[in-house]
């Protein structure tokens, strides 16, 4: 977890250190609902590389939004899920959801929901 002085002065600016990027977002949202194995993950993520997704998610466990558990069983069984700070987020998610609904409403030219 980052000290108080390794983050930006700006609210906005510290959630956006923590979850901004493309595939950061999209993880959280896979999150939301239940853990996730790695390779579900990958496959879920349409472009993600292994190796961005692995950076994502050792970042997101260093900030403690995830957590990984490791079932020690052979063949190796090992879940990411968000910790009770990472589910504090899920408001954000849910509000770019809405969002980006009402936008395509819009651009349809249909009412939102």
């Amino acid at each position: 977890m980052k000290t108080k002085a390794e983050l930006p002065v700006c609210p906005v600016a510290t959630a956006v250190s923590l979850i901004g990027g493309k595939w950061k977002l999209l993880i959280v949202r896979d999150l939301k609902e239940r853990p996730w194995r790695f390779n579900e993950l990958l496959k879920n993520l349409d472009g993600i590389s292994q190796k961005v997704l692995t950076d994502s998610l050792r970042q997101m466990m260093d900030d403690e939004l995830v957590y990984r558990r490791d079932y020690g069983e052979l063949p190796p069984r090992v879940e990411y899920g968000l910790t009770e700070l990472g589910r504090e987020m899920l408001p954000i998610i849910d509000a770019l959801a809405d969002f980006g609904n009402y936008y395509k409403s819009v651009v349809d030219g249909q009412q939102p929901c």
